[in-house]
């Protein structure tokens, strides 16, 4: 059996996460449901579904993902809510213990700001400037509007 609550129909929490993610560095990347799914052979719906936990991803698909998106597939497991990878694995032998060694998360220091659609935007319009020395600039501009303590010195 798997972990999705099979009695009430609801996708696992694990699923919604995994998909969470993918649509996170997928908006990061600017990129449209549609685009993703041809670059993967897949509706838009499909990806839809898959963003949505409805569908679980497999475990080739989420390799496809990750290339696709140029993330490590460690990314999509980042940030998972308190105490739900505490919970055992599901299987014949309900272990609750895996054999992968800790790493440090992909998206380690970040906050639900990254999630904001206001965050998302800048991101995508200082990555459309096309000046190197201009963009740098305005880098330079941003990080001495913020408090000081707010970035780690270089």
């Amino acid at each position: 059996m798997s972990d999705r609550s099979e009695r009430d129909g609801r996708p696992s929490p694990i699923d919604v996460h995994v998909g969470s993610r993918i649509r996170l560095r997928r908006t990061l990347l600017g990129m449209s449901q549609e685009k993703l799914g041809d670059a993967l052979g897949l509706t838009f719906q499909q990806v839809q579904k898959y963003e949505r936990g409805v569908n679980r991803v497999g475990a080739s698909r989420l390799f496809d993902i990750s290339r696709v998106l140029d993330v490590p597939i460690s990314f999509f497991f980042d940030d998972m809510p308190e105490g739900m990878d505490a919970t055992p694995m599901s299987g014949p032998r309900g272990r609750s213990h895996g054999f992968a060694e800790t790493q440090e998360p992909f998206g380690v220091g970040l906050d639900d700001h990254m999630t904001k659609r206001e965050t998302l935007e800048l991101v995508r319009a200082y990555y459309r400037i096309a000046e190197p020395t201009v963009r740098k600039r305005m880098f330079d501009l941003i990080k001495s509007l913020a408090p000081s303590d707010t970035f780690p010195s270089e």
